[in-house]
């Protein structure tokens, strides 16, 4: 039969890749709960505007990369293509506009129209947390702390943390016409894109990536300088705390990342072994207008790449979880057998034992080669003689050894031996 690939840009997980998955799951949910955060699943798909408005219509996630339909009604309804907007969303429906502090986690598919590359697909998998209702330097200074933790724990070590400031809104204009006077210049020698991103959205300038630009950008002038007191204040209080918290990091005035929500620190990680142009998380303060409110929420938060995640692990070869085995594989031949292991497993089962077992008519060398195939460590035996005279063989696989158990004592015999 032919073999039929998912569509580009999306992967099968099978079995034993998905060990991996929910390690770093699980290590996200332990590290996050530790600090407060409860999870949080939303929608896989928004009202369009959630994001429009959420993300900037000028972001080229808005503009080019979101797979966005109309329902039955005629809405228009958009695969998410990030975490926090639909976090936020949610959010409102809470009395955090009210102040009162939120924190959650949250894992799964995210959805952009991307070229497919190595670590970047059109379906793709997040792992993230929003601290939403408060703003102050030093729970920017922890959610980025909680981030370090997360990789260590996760078995990522040698990650490389970039912070910036970003300043506020009454920061901008000045900062934007420092820019501009600079770069129009030397329009004429950056990229196409940079020439668009100067009329759209300045700042993105500083985040090209191709060489013709790469010069011009390291000559900017310092735009930080051009932000008030109190935001420049804001960050140093920040960057005092990362150090008292031991996270390594440095700072980069290139880095703004990319949506327009984004005010004070932003933050980025690197990982060489991807390459340092290859950020595995990123995130930042925000403030995010959603229809219905009538002023911003203030929230911080970080979403990290599953996908690269993994790959980095790999590279770091780090433990890959174990499939898990078979306790026991049980070998039924004939219907009575057969009806009598299903029964016995489903009570071994529910006392947390892995049971494998063959429920269809096979021959008895087939079902010793599927015990094989599961790396049980015992193999139980049952046959018409073992019936009639209440009795099971059991067979351990790594020297051949077998005794025969009377069947009123078979559960609380493999409860204890397997």
């Amino acid at each position: 039969m032919a073999a039929f690939a998912p569509p580009p840009g999306t992967a099968d997980i099978f079995p034993a890749e998905a060990g991996s998955w929910r390690l770093l799951e699980n290590t996200a949910a332990k590290v996050f709960s530790s600090c407060g955060y409860g999870e949080l699943r939303t929608p896989v798909f928004e009202y369009t505007e959630v994001f429009q408005r959420g993300l900037g219509g000028e972001t080229e996630v808005v503009q080019k990369e979101m797979y966005t339909f109309e329902d039955r009604g005629g809405r228009s309804l958009t695969l998410r293509p990030e975490g926090t907007a639909g976090v936020m969303r949610a959010l409102t429906n809470t009395d955090v506009a009210n102040g009162n502090e939120q924190r959650v986690f949250y894992y799964g598919p995210m959805f952009r129209g991307e070229r497919p590359s190595a670590g970047r697909r059109r379906q793709f998998h997040q792992i993230g947390v929003e601290n939403v209702g408060r703003c102050a330097p030093l729970i920017d200074a922890e959610c980025i702390a909680m981030l370090h933790n997360f990789l260590i724990a996760a078995g990522i070590t040698g990650a490389s943390f970039t912070i910036n400031t970003r300043g506020v809104a009454a920061d901008r204009a000045p900062a934007e016409a420092l820019l501009r006077e600079y770069f129009a210049k030397h329009l004429d020698s950056m990229c196409p894109d940079c020439r668009t991103r100067f009329e759209r959205n300045i700042w993105r300038i500083l985040d090209c990536k191709q060489e013709c630009c790469q010069a011009i950008i390291n000559d900017a002038p310092d735009y930080v300088g051009a932000f008030s007191e109190e935001s420049r204040a804001y960050f140093e209080e920040v960057k005092t705390a990362l150090t008292r918290l031991e996270v390594p990091f440095k700072v980069s005035s290139r880095l703004v990342r990319g949506l327009d929500y984004y005010v004070h620190t932003v933050f980025e990680v690197t990982h060489d072994a991807l390459g340092e142009q290859i950020a595995i998380a990123g995130g930042g303060r925000y403030e995010l207008f959603l229809p219905g409110e009538k002023r911003p929420l203030p929230g911080v938060g970080f979403a990290t790449g599953v996908e690269r995640l993994l790959m980095v692990r790999e590279a770091l070869n780090a433990p890959v979880p174990a499939e898990t085995n078979a306790d026991c594989f049980m070998i039924g031949l004939g219907s009575a057998a057969r009806m009598e292991n299903l029964v016995l497993a489903n009570a071994l089962r529910k006392a947390g034992k892995n049971i494998a077992l063959e429920l269809e008519e096979r021959s008895f060398k087939a079902q010793m080669r599927a015990a094989n195939r599961s790396q049980a460590a015992y193999t139980l035996i049952r046959g018409e003689s073992e019936l009639e005279n209440n009795i099971a063989i059991i067979k351990k696989m790594d020297d051949g050894s077998q005794v025969e158990v009377p069947g009123d004592e078979l559960l609380q015999y493999l409860l204890e031996h397997i």
